[in-house]
């Protein structure tokens, strides 16, 4: 799956927030829905999305339980 669609599907769950020191890129997700948040760090933008996108599954996992 590609980076541009995982991020569409990570918005519709969750705001988003971006930021890069020199070190890395961090990803911010606040749950649209509970108000919780997860941050995700990597020096790849792909990593990154990939991470956010595998809690968001595990998240959605957890609530059709």
């Amino acid at each position: 799956m590609k980076n541009t669609t995982k991020l569409k599907n990570i918005l519709q769950l969750y705001s988003i927030t971006l930021d890069m020191d020199e070190e890395a890129i961090h990803l911010t997700t606040v749950s649209k829905r509970t108000g919780s948040a997860e941050t995700f760090t990597d020096k790849s933008y792909s990593v990154v999305i990939g991470k956010a996108f595998s809690h968001m599954l595990k998240q959605i996992k957890l609530e059709n339980l």
